[in-house]
Formats: C-alpha cells, structure tokens, sequence
C-alpha cells in the first residue's frame, strides 16, 4: 500500500452513536495501518442532531487526497450531507455512502485501511446491504 488512504466521516443524530461506531469499525480494521475515521455526531450544544460545521470540520480534518467517504445514519444527517456536497462545502473527492450506517461503516474503514481506492470503499460499503443474517 502506497499513498494516502480514503478517510470516513461518520455522521449521526447522536454524538455517541457516532464515535461508538468509529470505535467498533477502528477496532474491526486493525492489525495494520487504519484509515482514518472521524465522527460528527449531534448539535454543539450535545443535543441530538446534525451540524454542518461540525460535520464539513471532520471531513477537512481527516482529509488526505485520497477522497472522503460519508455516512449518515438517517433523515436530516443524509440532507445535511447532500448540501454540503451541493455547495462545496467538502473536500474534493468527498461522497455520500449509499450504505447501512453500521455495517457500511465497519466494510468502508476495512476496504479503506486495505488501501482501497474511494469507489472500491463505497462499493464495499454498499455491498453491506446484502448480508443476510438468517
């Protein structure tokens, strides 16, 4: 693996949700170089929501060229996401995960320490909608 590694923001409702599952998929990829993982979870005040700065803050803090990939767990966080991305308030190369926020986060850290490049991440992200657990 050469060059820098896809980043993931991980965006929640809840400030909590967000860097319990930044946790658990940093957890899952290790054993080698990790990607780096950011979480930006709830209001600046604590409170249960999104932020657009605290949200476009992480994807510039983890940002290393190789694409940010994003994922938002419900409602406003996707439409948060969606403007920044509509008014270029990202970094270049930064993508909305069509992705379970769970599972996708956990399959896109993994591809992305593995040194995946930002599609070969969002299609494993994506893929996480078709594990079966019956």
């Amino acid at each position: 693996m050469s060059g820098p590694l896809v980043a993931i923001v991980l965006v929640s409702h809840s400030a909590v949700v967000a860097e319990s599952v930044a946790e658990l998929a940093r957890g899952l990829a290790a054993g080698g170089p990790v990607a780096a993982v950011a979480a930006a979870g709830g209001t600046p005040d604590g409170g249960l929501g999104t932020d657009a700065d605290r949200i476009a803050a992480a994807a510039h803090a983890v940002d290393a060229g190789a694409g940010v990939a994003l994922l938002a767990d419900l409602g406003s966080s996707v439409l948060t996401v969606k403007a920044l991305l509509g008014e270029d308030g990202l970094p270049p190369g930064s993508r909305l995960l069509d992705a379970p926020f769970l599972e996708g986060a956990v399959a896109a850290v993994v591809a992305a320490s593995a040194g995946a490049p930002l599609d070969a991440v969002a299609a494993a992200a994506e893929e996480a909608y078709t594990y079966r657990k019956s």
